[in-house]
């Protein structure tokens, strides 16, 4: 497995260099978009990812949390709309420097300074007393641990009792199915789309399943909802061929290029059934 420090090192840059960018040409929101269960519904990509975030609010049956953490908070786009939606505090940690301090101005440009805040935090290392939270949110940030099982035991120590976690993140395909174990064929696809967005690997989501229960999580609901998301990734593939937007990409740096000569791939994976997105909640 990928050294820790060599992984946490490449997201940091990777996300202090391309997310001013994402911000410029796609939004404050560095997630898939949600298209119905069909896949099928004709909603504008920002329109698609804000459906994403109260698709899985609904899912995870979220009430009126008092104190939230967005883990992997990226600029801000979750916890700032969970703050405002609850009128309640959220903090969002995330490793790169640059997002966290754009996360903060984002923050006061919508006048939500006093309820949200943001730090540079490592999520299995995270600086928070046991029992802070009673919701922890994950979106897309799963995908980037280079240890799982020790995410998952940070969240479920810094969650109050009754607490509720709601994860969404990327997955590669069951192999405990008459499909078997992955081929040779789809670790290499996983291992050039681990390489581009600098993920260390992805499991299977009943892989998930099986630390949150080891972890202690109780009621613990998982789902595939792939089909629902896999549509995101054309639409981005198509945005990137603006000119202006390719002429920001160069501009960017050369991991900025790769990733986004690498949409394809995402796009591939879900085509094949390789490249899953799962979601799971479990309470504390």
């Amino acid at each position: 497995m990928t050294n820790t420090n060599t992984i946490y090192e490449k997201i940091r840059q990777f996300y202090d260099q391309s997310s001013g960018l994402w911000e410029q040409v796609w939004g404050e929101h560095m997630h898939h978009g949600y298209y119905g269960r069909s896949g099928s519904y004709k909603v504008n990509r920002r329109q698609a990812q804000i459906d994403l975030i109260e698709e899985l609010l609904y899912w995870g049956q979220v009430q009126s949390p008092q104190r939230i953490l967005d883990v992997g908070c990226g600029i801000g786009g979750s916890t700032l709309y969970l703050a405002q939606k609850y009128n309640t505090e959220a903090v969002g940690i995330t490793l790169s420097p640059i997002q966290a301090a754009r996360a903060k101005e984002r923050a006061l440009e919508v006048k939500l300074d006093q309820k949200a805040s943001f730090q540079v935090a490592n999520a299995l290392e995270m600086p928070f007393p046991d029992d802070s939270f009673d919701l922890v949110w994950s979106l897309e940030s799963g995908e980037h641990m280079p240890d799982k099982a020790e995410f998952f035991r940070q969240c479920y120590r810094v969650l109050k009792p009754g607490g509720l976690f709601l994860c969404a993140t990327w997955c590669h395909r069951p192999t405990n199915s008459l499909a078997g174990e992955l081929t040779v064929g789809e670790q290499q696809h996983l291992d050039a789309i681990y390489r581009v967005y600098c993920l260390p690997y992805v499991m299977a989501l009943p892989d998930y399943e099986a630390i949150a229960k080891d972890c202690g999580f109780r009621d613990i609901h998982s789902d595939d909802w792939s089909t629902a998301v896999a549509p995101f990734w054309d639409i981005v593939i198509d945005s990137a061929l603006n000119p202006k937007v390719l002429a920001d990409l160069f501009a960017s740096g050369w991991s900025t290029v790769e990733a986004a000569l690498a949409l394809p791939l995402m796009s591939q994976g879900y085509k094949r059934g390789l490249v899953r997105f799962g979601v799971l909640s479990g309470r504390k």
